[in-house]
């Protein structure tokens, strides 16, 4: 499902515009990027949670040339934390 259906199924759900549904979905993009920016959290309760990781710097190998080696850098990540209620939900 694309951005497009997801808008298609809430207007039909919520009963909203297209436009109500795209200001819902971009909000919600927006939040949890400057949340997660910030250092934060969203755990929304059975779905699950969002939040970001740092990921320590490392030393990789350069798959042109594997024996010259490279310094990755440390940078900070996604990470979803899939809830119990979507969990169950995807055992059945």
């Amino acid at each position: 499902m694309n951005k497009a259906e997801l808008i298609n199924v809430l207007t039909e759900k919520c009963t909203v515009t297209k436009k109500q549904a795209e200001c819902m979905i971009d909000s919600f993009i927006e939040t949890t990027i400057s949340t997660l920016k910030a250092g934060g959290e969203i755990s929304l309760a059975g779905f699950g949670v969002f939040s970001a990781k740092k990921r320590a710097g490392r030393v990789g190998v350069n798959p042109q040339n594997p024996s010259q080696k490279i310094q990755i850098p440390a940078v900070t990540v996604p990470k979803f934390k899939a809830g119990k209620t979507l969990k169950d939900a995807l055992k059945k």
